[in-house]
């Protein structure tokens, strides 16, 4: 996989809230060295904002006191600060960087798949160059091979969604909405079906345009507000991409009254 060697920071990243807080703390400012030293190994590992030594070996905090060369007391106290405040989380032993999105993009992730994509390809025509000419028997099978190859490869990238990543997206993009904290067999269906018509970016669009809409933020009659389930449903999705919820933009007439309004009840959300 090709090295991720970046990550994105907000230039007003100490104007967080849970940044202000750690700073506050006993040795806050070696936390917060932590947590960018910790976002940095995420990134050099690359996947999806997990943190491991292998896959079968989890980083321990003495593990992660050695690698950061700081004190074990800090690195466990910051542990403990991070899974407080909700920027990490544990499943299988295994740490994951909460709303890993805001610090990698969808966009160069995608890149980075392609670059692995193409080098795969390239591999596979240098092996079959490298064949002897007159050797028709094992050129024809090399061939049939490659092309099972190729296309065992194309339905594995079909099935190979990065279920958290979406749902990384929308917390962070999302925020005047409920979390999404699990990710059940249903809703892993319900994207996946998505995934069959839209794209990552189509994802990206969707959660910006419901986060920018009053009516789907709970500003109706009846103070409903959308969720992660609602918006990725087949029919839902499609209108708030259409723009059916965006924010209509009132007319004023000669007079000074606005001669639009808002939705004003919930007829055709469901």
């Amino acid at each position: 996989m090709a090295d991720v060697k970046w990550i994105k920071l907000a230039t007003n990243i100490f104007d967080n809230r849970k940044i202000r807080q750690i700073e506050t703390l006993p040795d806050g400012t070696a936390v917060i060295v932590v947590w960018l030293k910790l976002l940095c190994l995420a990134g050099s590992i690359n996947d999806s904002g997990m943190v491991y030594f292998t896959k079968e070996i989890p980083y321990t905090e003495q593990m992660m006191a050695a690698q950061f060369n700081m004190p074990l007391s800090t690195v466990q106290l910051a542990i403990r600060t991070f899974e407080q405040f909700g920027m990490i989380e544990t499943e299988d032993n295994i740490l994951h960087i909460a709303n890993w999105e805001k610090y990698q993009s969808a966009d160069r992730l995608s890149e980075i798949r392609e670059y692995n994509r193409l080098a795969q390809q390239k591999s596979r025509a240098k092996r079959k160059a490298l064949l002897p000419v007159n050797d028709k028997s094992m050129t024809s099978q090399c061939c049939h091979d490659t092309d099972i190859e190729e296309d065992k490869e194309k339905e594995e990238e079909r099935d190979k969604i990065d279920y958290k990543g979406i749902t990384a997206l929308y917390n962070s993009i999302c925020v005047s909405f409920p979390a999404v904290k699990t990710l059940s067999d249903q809703r892993k269906k319900a994207i996946r079906a998505r995934f069959k018509s839209y794209t990552i970016d189509d994802f990206k669009t969707l959660f910006e345009k419901a986060e920018a809409s009053d009516f789907l933020k709970g500003n109706n009659n009846t103070n409903w507000s959308a969720t992660f389930d609602w918006l990725i449903k087949d029919a839902n999705m499609a209108k708030v991409l259409d723009g059916n919820y965006d924010n209509k933009q009132r007319k004023i007439g000669a007079n000074g009254i606005a001669l639009t309004s808002e939705k004003s009840d919930l007829d055709g959300v469901f």
